[in-house]
């Protein structure tokens, strides 16, 4: 069985966060969501970042406008 990793990262503080907060909300009903974190780096206040991860291919996702997001297999872990 693979796993996935899915990134969204906003860059617009306040704002992004609150967007990332309600597309973390989104995420618990989608097949394969195993679990995922809202992170902010005290070094970049500015970046938002969901991490999310998924049992399977992750299925399509509406990323809030101004959000870039990406995607990778997991190809190993320990």
């Amino acid at each position: 069985m693979s796993a996935w990793v899915h990134y969204a990262e906003g860059r617009q503080g306040l704002s992004s966060r609150a967007a990332l907060h309600a597309f973390l909300e989104s995420l618990p009903g989608q097949p394969g969501f195993l679990g995922a974190e809202l992170l902010l780096s005290p070094a970049q206040p500015e970046l938002s970042l969901v991490a999310s991860r998924w049992t399977t291919e992750v299925p399509p996702l509406a990323v809030p406008a101004g959000v870039r997001a990406w995607t990778f297999q997991v190809l190993d872990h320990r």
